[in-house]
């Protein structure tokens, strides 16, 4: 009778599983598991959740994600108790209670770290109990949610022995939203921070907000944009702002703001913001106090200065180094930081943009105070669907230096085009540096284990907005998730990121599963495939850098334009970046000149990035680099069409909303690649005078049809 009875109970709960979702739980969705023998499995192995009496708020916080969690997941009420009283009892502890030290010893506790945790499954009187233990109340926080995500993989407990710790101390997402409550880059809706009913109106979104960073371990949040307004640090705002930190602090959440380095004159009445001017310095100890006294756990600054039309100290002959040290000495009383942005280029700076932040920033290492962070970029450009890591990893080896990642697809589609970015991350964080030798990757670097320094700090550019989904396009949540989850440990593949994510959100259809994690895993080279191929980087549309521009050529400066980066002429395509070229190679290790600089070992997915290259040049597959540009461009399209058809074979075993949702984005994004074909092809041919190789579809339209879209594009 159990076989029937366990498929009786699976065809009940399957119109739950297939309700409509509109996406706003995330991967936090606690629905029933479907298999009855497996939810009784879990049931019968937690009879009680032991927490100590009066909770610190984080633990407080754990116990009620925990009986949510168990209410949703098991569909029972799993009582909360202060001593257990029951075998199988779940029990939340920290080292001073005087039972951990006989169950999980000093050196797990070492391994655990300030802010990891220990799951166990342990005998115990002849029954058995499991256990969460921590050091510190985020710990045991950090691991309910494991141990849940544990549950909603459908993993046993018999065996459960996880010890897991970050490998990054500072964990952050970076919102560039402004205080109109437009997001700059932003493609899920407004701001989620509504500043004019602040403080007194708070949205209950604030803490599933707070909740969602916690889940995946993220510990802190700059709530303002890089292209700072110095209003946000003026006695009312701080107020708002205090308002949020209330929120987020019982999920182990800090808010950190970024900071306009002329503020001392818009808000402060001063004639000048000079950092070696010792009022400036008097102003900013000031200003820094009133922060901590409104806010007590504020985590500091993010700066962006004398980069795109930014003060900075360079408006009074300063250094970078001077600006950041003189606020990181007004900070460093309350153990805050400053992150200060070595995204710069300087429009009286000829040289190649892709070589500006090493030359302004690699002078000063060494210079910038203990708590001064230097935050780059993955690559020497803009966030492109692909390009080398920055050289700056390699060149500042006596600097605490931190990653700082896109997780809005500003260059890879934004809300339309699905792009798993884990790949793209991976590769980043597994390049070797070589800067203490081989094996400095920049993941060493970031976590301060190469360097030993600390303290350390990766920042994802948030993709949130007031979408009801969150993200805008529903897939886009995999990124946000996925960034949580390197920033914590950041050896996790990205086979294994995206399967969680699937399993949390979709639940665990094994056909729905492996198709999804083969969308998710080939979707980002998708993406470069029929945008920028091959090396090409920067030939989007101009301003919202939504689709194709490859002949954008007068803009306010050069290194906006495309054909600043493809240099296309009736030679060749690319950007020769060698010796004989702009010698920004020369900025990399010698094993990458070496690899890089020669056209013939370059890895092709750089070649026009280094090279520029004849369009007779034979490719590893035998073509001519010509046919080979159109092909890549033509798989792109092709592959975009073979994860719509993925994606219509689960048509029956995704809810009817979220499936809706995807298509639609799916249809545009198969629109979109097209366009990118058409425009790229046919703006190349000008100067290539090749015809399309066998294989690739014309195109419909003529090239000023193509300029045409985006231009008249409403919205835009």
């Amino acid at each position: 009778m159990r076989p029937i009875f366990c498929l009786l109970v699976s065809s009940l709960l399957l119109p739950l599983l297939l309700r409509a979702d509109d996406g706003y739980r995330l991967w936090l969705r606690y629905d029933p598991i479907p298999d009855a023998s497996l939810r009784q499995a879990y049931t019968g192995a937690i009879s009680e959740i032991v927490i100590p009496e009066n909770p610190r708020p984080l633990v407080a916080s754990a116990r009620d994600e925990l009986v949510a969690g168990l209410r949703g997941l098991l569909g029972a009420d799993i009582p909360v108790v202060t001593k257990a009283t029951r075998d199988n009892a779940l029990i939340l502890g920290i080292p001073r209670d005087p039972w951990i030290a006989a169950v999980v010893n000093e050196a797990d506790l070492r391994e655990a770290g300030v802010e990891g945790y220990v799951l166990r499954r342990i005998a115990h009187e002849g029954g058995h109990r499991t256990l969460i233990v921590a050091n510190r109340d985020s710990g045991l926080l950090y691991g309910a949610f494991a141990l849940l995500r544990h549950l909603q993989s459908h993993q046993s407990l018999d065996n459960l022995n996880v010890i897991s710790a970050p490998k990054i101390q500072r964990r952050l997402l970076n919102h560039w939203d402004d205080m109109n409550r437009h997001v700059e880059r932003g493609y899920a809706g407004f701001s989620l921070w509504e500043w004019f009913y602040l403080p007194e109106i708070r949205d209950p979104r604030y803490r599933d907000y707070a909740r969602a960073l916690a889940s995946i371990g993220l510990n802190g949040t700059v709530i303002t944009n890089v292209n700072a307004n110095a209003q946000i640090l003026t006695a009312p705002y701080l107020a708002k702002v205090a308002a949020l930190a209330q929120e987020f602090r019982p999920w182990g959440v800090r808010i950190y703001l970024t900071a306009r380095f002329s503020a001392p004159i818009e808000i402060g009445g001063l004639k000048t913001a000079d950092p070696l001017d010792p009022a400036v310095a008097a102003w900013w100890q000031g200003k820094v106090a009133e922060i901590y006294r409104t806010i007590p756990d504020f985590g500091g600054f993010l700066v962006k200065a004398n980069s795109e039309g930014q003060p900075g100290p360079q408006d009074y002959k300063r250094t970078h180094a001077d600006g950041a040290n003189m606020l990181a000495d007004a900070v460093q009383p309350y153990n805050g930081i400053v992150m200060w942005r070595a995204f710069v280029y300087s429009p009286d700076n000829n040289d190649d943009r892709v070589k500006q932040a090493v030359t302004e920033f690699a002078p000063l290492d060494g210079k910038f105070r203990q708590n001064v962070i230097v935050q780059i970029k993955n690559g020497p450009l803009d966030f492109m669907p692909r390009e080398p890591f920055s050289p700056l990893f390699g060149a500042m080896p006596n600097t605490r230096l931190a990653a700082e990642l896109q997780i809005t697809q500003e260059y890879l589609g934004q809300s339309i085009d699905l792009a798993f970015l884990a790949p793209m991350w991976r590769e980043v964080l597994d390049a070797d540096t070589y800067a203490n030798g081989k094996g400095t990757t920049i993941a060493s670097i970031v976590d301060g284990s190469a360097k030993l320094q600390h303290p350390s700090v990766i920042a994802g550019v948030a993709n949130t907005g007031t979408d009801r989904n969150w993200t805008g396009h529903l897939l886009a949540q995999a990124n946000w998730y996925a960034f949580g989850r390197l920033a914590w440990d950041h050896q996790l593949s990205s086979e294994k990121i995206a399967d969680e994510w699937t399993r949390l959100t979709f639940g665990h259809d094994d056909t729905a599963v492996s198709t999804i994690n083969k969308m998710l895993l080939g979707s980002r080279e998708t993406v470069v495939n029929y945008s920028m191929p091959l090396g090409l980087t920067h030939i989007m549309a101009e301003g919202h850098h939504y689709g194709p521009g490859p002949w954008v050529d007068k803009l306010g400066r050069a290194d906006w334009t495309s054909v600043y980066y493809h240099k296309a002429d009736e030679k060749g395509l690319g950007f020769d970046r060698t010796a004989t070229g702009s010698n920004a190679l020369a900025q990399y290790a010698p094993e990458w000149q070496k690899l890089w600089g020669n056209v013939e070992t370059c890895p092709e997915n750089l070649l026009l990035w280094f090279h520029h290259v004849s369009w007779d040049h034979k490719m590893k597959s035998g073509r001519t680099l010509w046919d080979e540009l159109c092909l890549r461009y033509q798989q792109g399209v092709d592959e975009v069409r073979a994860l719509r058809r993925d994606w219509d074979s689960l048509k029956g075993r995704i809810d009817e909303e979220r499936f809706t949702h995807v298509a639609q984005r799916l249809a545009r994004q198969e629109k979109e690649a097209i366009n990118w074909r058409d425009s790229c092809l046919l703006y190349f041919q000008q100067f290539s005078k090749r015809p399309l190789p066998t294989g690739v579809e014309p195109a419909t339209h003529p090239l000023e049809h193509y300029k045409q879209i985006l231009r008249n594009m409403p919205g835009f």
